[in-house]
């Protein structure tokens, strides 16, 4: 598999074009067909209870298939979200960070679909499963 962006590429790149949560998310492994991203939890990633929110469990799912994607394509900037499941299985781990990792399933010219799974740094049960599709912009258009 060839990639066409490395690890401090793609977080420099994510942080010109999502400066609002680029401090919020640090990618750790590109390899093969997978992803590895870490969600720096902190308080505000909390819901009542003091675990990991649905919300943050969703942008870290989202973020990490968008990064799995640049990777493999360059500056897409418009690779959208078209389509997100998400099921939450377990509660994550208190005062842990949450580690995703994205497998790219398919990639097509105008669809890209894949899975990702999150689990409680150093518990390999994974606390939710997403199912993301993304719609690549046609090649020539402005990013």
């Amino acid at each position: 598999m060839t990639f066409q962006m490395t690890i401090p590429e793609l977080e420099t790149y994510m942080a010109e074009i999502f400066p609002q949560v680029a401090q919020d998310f640090r990618i750790e492994a590109i390899k093969g067909d997978e992803t590895v991203m870490r969600l720096l939890t902190s308080d505000r990633h909390l819901r009542p209870g003091g675990t990991v929110s649905g919300p943050s469990m969703f942008a870290l799912a989202d973020c990490v298939m968008y990064a799995a994607i640049l990777a493999r394509l360059g500056k897409v900037a418009l690779a959208v979200t078209t389509n997100c499941s998400i099921d939450f299985m377990r509660k994550p781990v208190a005062n842990t960070d949450l580690i995703g990792t994205a497998r790219v399933l398919k990639m097509g010219r105008s669809l890209v679909v894949g899975d990702v799974l999150l689990c409680s740094e150093g518990d390999s049960r994974p606390v939710a499963r997403a199912s993301l599709t993304y719609s690549i912009p046609p090649a020539g258009n402005p990013q």
